[in-house]
């Protein structure tokens, strides 16, 4: 039997779909990415902003029409959008055949089969629910980058966010679980590997009593298959100086931190429920490239936040051009029912929130497109991502560029490379975002 899955959302989301997908494999049901050739399909799902969820309910639908013709065989819905409104998608599109909660991963192979059986049953569990899956896990990202989803849920409870209601409290993974997942992943050839959860920094403090995320760092970095480690979702008030000490120290761990910062104006990050001011970021900021001279940050930003005031946004603004952040993307404000942010008065027009986020991410663009040129010059480590069509050249990244978010770096060669292949590099130009270069030993 083949089984589409189609995966949504973000890379935690993801790493969730390569935990079904090898729990399917290991029953012996094949996949495909045709849904022409589909015998059953599932559909796992976000519903963080409004735009999310509107593209998980089309995917849902449109595949619900090949469920009706009998062209598919079973529709299973899993994650964010199953777990908060299983009732509304059950009722409204009666074709989905089963809906899986985000903490109930592990019983995909038990909902197909009841399905195809006729006999269909939900597995949904509290938010807060713990699970584990041993055993295979299908890489979906080419095999040599690998996301690794060190904790779930979040306990920050930002005004504007559903995920803990959604994915529950923070809960940590056992070290030596993560470690023993690292190390298989490196044996099947992945040489990059991706630190990921709702919050990363504060890893350790359910299980252990304390940040345990440079322990785990130092133990990833001694797996010798791994060539680098790189660490997202960073939250300001948790960057520890024994992190930045593993960082500096450890050659593995990219020089690369992405930090969400969501506003620039203290009386927005108040309204938002963060736990620091601009005046605390700025500080942070400036003592990472102290410290760390190349590092490369990123942040996320959200325009149009409740009551946000032009005077407000014009202080967003002003922190973006002081920072120079290497990275930055902007979010127009999402109102998500059952978040305080949602009740707030002040609501902003939608065309409000969306000049407001284009401004941003003009001054960024000026930004980016200077950090680019700068690195004219320099010679880099850069991993090759595949061969463009028809060329001697070669798409790759560097140390500063996380898959799917930020840059590529093109390089102009006659070797035959693969993909995951590590090379040095000279910068010899740039494109707006993204960097030109030529093999150093080629010049």
């Amino acid at each position: 039997m083949n089984v589409l899955l189609i995966s949504l959302g973000c890379d935690k989301n993801l790493v969730d779909s390569e935990v079904m997908l090898g729990a399917l494999s290991e029953k012996g049901y094949r996949f495909t990415d045709d849904e022409s050739k589909a015998d059953a399909v599932i559909v796992n799902t976000c519903c963080f902003i409004g735009d999310a969820k509107e593209e998980s309910i089309n995917t849902i639908l449109e595949i619900a029409e090949l469920r009706k013709s009998g062209q598919i065989k079973a529709l299973i819905v899993a994650g964010c959008l199953a777990q908060r409104y299983r009732e509304e998608i059950q009722k409204e599109i009666p074709e989905v055949d089963a809906v899986i909660g985000t903490t109930a991963v592990f019983a995909v192979v038990k909902a197909l089969t009841e399905v195809l059986e006729g006999n269909p049953k939900n597995y949904l569990e509290d938010a807060n629910s713990n699970f584990r899956v041993s055993g295979k896990r299908v890489v979906t990202t080419g095999g040599y980058y690998a996301y690794l989803k060190i904790a779930e849920g979040c306990n920050k409870h930002c005004t504007y966010c559903i995920i803990p209601k959604i994915r529950g409290s923070y809960r940590s993974t056992p070290m030596d679980e993560l470690v023993k997942e690292a190390g298989e992943l490196a044996g099947q050839g992945v040489r990059e590997l991706i630190l990921v959860a709702q919050e990363t920094t504060l890893y350790g403090v359910d299980l252990y009593g304390k940040k345990c995320l440079p322990e785990l760092l130092t133990r990833l970095c001694e797996i010798r298959e791994l060539e680098w480690i790189r660490i997202l979702y960073c939250y300001p008030e948790e960057v520890t100086e024994d992190l930045i000490a593993v960082i500096k120290k450890e050659e593995k761990i990219c020089h690369y931190l992405d930090i969400p910062v969501q506003s620039g104006s203290d009386t927005v990050l108040r309204r938002m429920g963060r736990k620091t001011d601009s005046a605390q970021i700025r500080a942070l900021v400036r003592h990472l490239r102290e410290e760390i001279p190349d590092i490369c940050l990123r942040t996320t930003l959200i325009s149009g936040f409740p009551g946000e005031t032009e005077e407000e946004h014009e202080q967003t603004l002003d922190f973006v051009d002081e920072m120079e952040f290497d990275r930055l993307g902007v979010f127009a404000y999402s109102e998500e029912e059952d978040t305080p942010a949602a009740e707030m008065s002040g609501q902003i027009l939608e065309e409000v929130k969306e000049r407001r986020r284009d401004e941003i991410m003009e001054l960024q663009q000026e930004i980016a497109f200077e950090s680019a040129q700068a690195m004219v010059g320099r010679t880099v480590k850069a991993m090759i991502e595949g061969k463009v069509a028809d060329e001697n050249a070669y798409v790759a990244r560097t140390y500063k560029d996380a898959p799917s978010v930020d840059g590529y770096l093109f390089i102009n060669s006659k070797r035959e490379l693969m993909s995951g292949d590590f090379v040095n590099v000279k910068i010899t130009g740039s494109n707006e975002y993204d960097l030109i270069g030529e093999m150093e030993d080629e010049r």
